[in-house]
């Protein structure tokens, strides 16, 4: 049997599917989800920092003045990423809100924050509450760890693992964002994944 040859017309070159991030954090989540993007990927994923921690609102207004001015194509994806740890519902029903006006829109919450999903890379996360305990279990997994100058590669083989671990967290899948310790990054990530 002869081998099929994959071609592509000439001038012809697959679309980078966008991934539009507002990230609450300034530096640790831009820096993960860069992850995802690599030089034969088809992901572009274009996070918008904010200067410092920001309130929901605000991530929102990021990704409301960005999709004013640049637009998003209907195969692009843009998602709000933020904790739980000290906003109030109502913030948080804001960015759900949002996150349900048009299919390629999404939410990803962390509860309590994203170091969170950062542990679920490496176990269960089983009794953590408060933001505190979280970073506390992410330094014994990774006792160098540092908000803001997290290294990526020590995440980039464990994914899979994280997504296991967060969705058997999520269930049944909740509507809207974890009330509970958990969370929807892997939400996020499995799309990232997807077009990888």
């Amino acid at each position: 049997m002869a081998r099929r040859k994959f071609s592509r017309p000439l001038g012809e070159r697959r679309y980078k599917k966008l991934f539009v991030l507002a990230t609450e954090g300034a530096e640790t989540e831009p820096r993960y989800f860069k992850m995802f993007q690599g030089d034969g990927s088809v992901v572009h994923v274009h996070p918008l920092k904010g200067k410092n921690r920001s309130a929901p609102p605000q991530v929102l207004r990021r990704m409301d003045a960005y999709l004013r001015k640049e637009g998003l194509r209907p195969e692009d994806e843009a998602w709000l990423v933020v904790d739980t740890d000290q906003w109030t519902e109502e913030q948080l029903r804001q960015l759900h809100q949002w996150s349900q006006s048009k299919a390629n829109y999404g939410l990803a919450v962390s509860n309590p924050q994203f170091e969170f999903w950062l542990l679920l890379h490496f176990e269960d996360g089983n009794g953590v509450g408060t933001s505190r305990e979280c970073v506390a279990r992410l330094k014994r997994q990774l006792p160098e760890y540092q908000k803001g100058a997290v290294d990526v590669k020590q995440f980039a083989d464990r994914v899979a693992e994280a997504i296991e671990r967060a969705h058997r967290r999520d269930t049944p899948p909740c509507g809207d964002w974890p009330r509970t310790t958990g969370t929807t990054v892997y939400r996020l990530v499995q799309s990232l994944m997807a077009n990888c």
